[in-house]
């Protein structure tokens, strides 16, 4: 038990020094952003500060809940802090897709009223600058996360995709409106910022609306189909092996823990057996299920009495 308690620690600590980096850098890009997008005039660079802004403050608060998830249950909460993960993914989805919307709105009305042109040189050197870091910070969580399997880090990383994929985007935008200049389309370069932000805010919508999805879908208890396929598929064959009359399955998830509940129904005249017996019983189950530690919550009952499954 110890030895579970040390490398469940050991996971928090990493997973707090990897959303720590992170929010160090994020908070370093929406300074950027602000600051360049003043420069440049470019109401999509300060969108994209403004994203990063927001994915800070919510980065944090899932730095918060990492280390409330690692501490032991209590009293109050007796399965632990596993649900507060998905309650966080939700609100950090339902924060960045109003962003997105705003950001989206703007830049319909930008195109409206004839667009704008930023200053190139600044935007161009913002973008540089910002696709280094997205893409450095990208491969450093997902080298380290590769360990862990951490939820939280796993959707900061999709965060970081989204943003590096957006400034990129960005990059090449600018230097086709730099190209541009001095040429027959140089009429178009005004409608390049607010394009570039209406198209951005449509391809990243899916990202935060996918995240959103499955956090609701834990924050409701619905079952995970992978993981009750998989559950009934070891419960079959163990029951038709062993000779037990039947069986009831009960899974949920709730970020990254898992709940599986199982009573065996016992066949009518089967001998009794010792606890031993029962035990070993639970230990077969539970190995073939797979997936054991801190995260899987397992309870499995034997019983003659159909009433009790």
């Amino acid at each position: 038990m110890a030895s579970v308690d040390r490398a469940l620690a050991l996971r928090s600590e990493l997973e707090a020094s990897l959303l720590k980096l992170s929010i160090a850098a994020t908070v370093l890009i929406a300074g950027l952003g602000v600051l360049f997008g003043l420069v440049s005039g470019s109401l999509a660079i300060i969108f994209d500060g403004l994203f990063s802004a927001v994915d800070a403050a919510i980065t944090w608060l899932m730095l918060v809940v990492a280390r409330l998830v690692a501490k032991e249950s209590n009293q109050k909460f007796q399965y632990g802090y596993w649900h507060l993960e998905p309650l966080v993914v939700a609100l950090k989805a339902g924060v960045l897709m109003t962003l997105v919307a705003f950001g989206f709105l703007g830049a319909v009305q930008g195109l409206m009223a004839g667009g704008y042109t930023p200053e190139l040189g600044p935007a161009i050197v913002y973008s540089v600058i910002v696709v280094a870091i997205c893409g450095g910070t990208w491969f450093w969580l997902w080298r380290h996360n590769d360990r862990i399997g951490s939820a939280l880090v796993t959707i900061d990383m999709k965060a970081w995709a989204a943003s590096g994929i957006i400034t990129a985007a960005l990059l090449l935008a600018f230097l086709a409106a730099y190209a541009m200049r001095g040429t027959h389309f140089e009429h178009l370069i005004p409608y390049v910022d607010p394009a570039v932000l209406a198209l951005l805010s449509l391809l990243i919508l899916p990202v935060p609306w996918k995240d959103a999805r499955s956090a609701f879908q834990d924050i409701f208890g619905i079952v995970p189909a992978d993981v009750d396929a998989h559950v009934h598929a070891v419960m079959d064959a163990f029951v038709a092996r062993h000779g037990f009359a039947g069986y009831e399955s009960y899974v949920t998830r709730t970020g990254r823990a898992k709940f599986i509940e199982i009573s065996v129904l016992a066949s009518h005249g089967m001998p009794a057996r010792t606890i031993e017996h029962f035990d070993s019983l639970r230990q077969e189950i539970g190995v073939a299920i797979g997936e054991a530690g801190p995260d899987r919550w397992l309870t499995i009952v034997f019983t003659a009495d159909p009433a009790q499954l």
